[in-house]
């Protein structure tokens, strides 16, 4: 069972009106916690590429690689909280504050027995998995020593996604966002001293930047349960009298089935690409995983704005107002536009100078920054692909958005990853235009899906 919280004057904790006033505020509002809540994630990650770039190549393959399959392996419970954000969201908006609590509470219970049960079978196929690639043996031992740790952390790490998503699809993205720079905080101070072996601390290498990771989570995990369970937030659980149940558990599944397939297809599709850039050399794959990174900075405003228009798709759909819905979902996808063009430019401009952050090799800032350049023209859509697919999935209406990244996938980006690599002088720069032409397809599909409005008439 979940209470509801009171605010000291005896309102519902939901008093905070989501669904009136300046929808441009109020996605501005929303957003920019969201924002700086998955740029301090992704920071996070790319502060690990920087200190394990100076073990070398490998080692910056291995993490990648290994980040890649853990990602995977987690990605179906992001889809669990595909259909919790959405059936909080619309009982906020509909004022229904015991039933986004109840909701809640059901989320935590399937997403700690989902985290478990992928640990534990993780852990026993660290190498095989890792083979799969094909990868030399060096960055095969570089990723298990890393990718191990990461496992074991991944249950910390679930419940603290899964208690960031109810707090945000409730309305409020402070507390995620300063949860988040407190964890993020600590794994950015530990890194070199684990990684390198500064002060009293021995060189861990590639497991000290998991371990450092790990502590993150865990701490991470404390501060979201310590804040949900003692209403801290707009939400408050509680644990008495808690038992599963069966239809609200179906309900979140039913929801998050299509967008955890979405997110395993998109990860495995990036294996994929992954597995076609590995005959051409360890250098190749350094690069290629180096601008996967990259690419997700610059999706970091996507994210939020597409988290904050989800939110705003949810609550209004929930209050009766599909027309504001959609609204909110155009506005979003503008603010993005506008945004991103910028960081294109800057990323074709200053693409050395961007690579030799993380390495200085010549051959490695040539090929990294000819990746990085190229698909500057496919962030140019970003803000149709990954705000549209954010409100869409918001609304409920998760199929949709599973069809088209299985479109964009493995209908263009995979099959002229194969075909585009044998042209002459394209080689390996062949796979990155593939991903450029699938970024443009899906922004083509999620823009002609959004106008239609199918998904201002799903039920949660």
């Amino acid at each position: 069972m979940v209470a509801v919280k009171d605010s000291p004057a005896g309102k519902s904790a939901f008093d905070r009106d989501w669904t009136s006033g300046s929808i441009v505020r109020n996605l501005l509002s929303l957003s920019w916690p969201m924002v700086l809540n998955e740029s301090l994630w992704v920071i996070g990650m790319t502060v690990d590429l920087i200190w394990v770039g100076q073990l070398g190549p490998a080692s910056i393959a291995g993490v990648g690689v290994a980040g890649m399959v853990v990602w995977m392996l987690m990605v179906a419970r992001w889809g669990l909280s595909t259909g919790t954000r959405a059936m909080v969201a619309r009982f906020v908006g509909a004022g229904d504050a015991a039933g986004a609590n109840h909701v809640a509470g059901q989320a935590f219970a399937i997403s700690a027995v989902y985290a478990v049960v992928v640990t534990s079978v993780g852990i026993f196929l660290t190498e095989p998995i890792l083979m799969l690639f094909n990868l030399e043996a060096a960055v095969v031992s570089e990723g298990a020593a890393y990718m191990r740790i990461q496992l074991i952390g991944s249950l910390a790490m679930s419940l603290w996604m899964m208690g960031e998503a109810i707090m945000q699809a409730s309305g409020d993205a402070l507390r995620p966002m300063k949860i988040t720079m407190a964890a993020r905080g600590l794994h950015l101070i530990l890194d070199p001293f684990l990684i390198l072996g500064w002060w009293i601390f021995p060189r861990m290498g590639v497991s000290g930047a998991a371990t450092a990771n790990l502590i993150a989570y865990v701490l991470g995990m404390v501060l979201t349960l310590w804040i949900l369970f003692s209403g801290r937030s707009r939400l408050r659980l509680t644990l008495r009298g808690f038992r599963f149940e069966a239809g609200i558990i179906w309900r979140i599944v039913k929801i998050g089935v299509p967008a955890s397939i979405m997110g395993m297809a998109r990860t495995f599709g990036r294996m994929m690409l992954l597995r076609l850039v590995t005959p051409f050399g360890t250098l190749a794959v350094a690069a290629h995983i180096l601008a996967e990174r990259i690419e997700m900075f610059l999706y970091l405003p996507g994210w939020g704005l597409g988290m904050a228009g989800g939110v705003l798709v949810g609550q209004n759909l929930g209050a009766g107002q599909p027309e504001r819905a959609e609204k909110s979902g155009w506005l979003a996808a503008g603010l993005m536009e506008g945004f991103i063009i910028f960081l294109a430019l800057a990323v074709m401009l200053r693409a050395e100078s961007i690579i030799s952050i993380f390495n200085t090799d010549p051959d490695f800032v040539a090929m990294a920054s000819s990746f990085i350049r190229i698909e500057a023209l496919g962030y140019l859509v970003l803000g149709f692909v990954a705000v549209l697919q954010m409100t869409i999935s918001g609304s409920g209406d998760t199929l949709p958005p599973m069809l088209i990244s299985l479109l964009m996938i493995w209908v263009v980006q995979v099959p002229l990853s194969v075909l585009l690599p044998r042209v002459d002088e394209l080689g390996v720069y062949g796979i990155r235009w593939a991903i450029v032409a699938g970024n443009l397809a899906g922004a083509v599909a999620y823009t002609a899906y959004f106008r239609l409005g199918r998904w201002k008439r799903k039920k949660v």
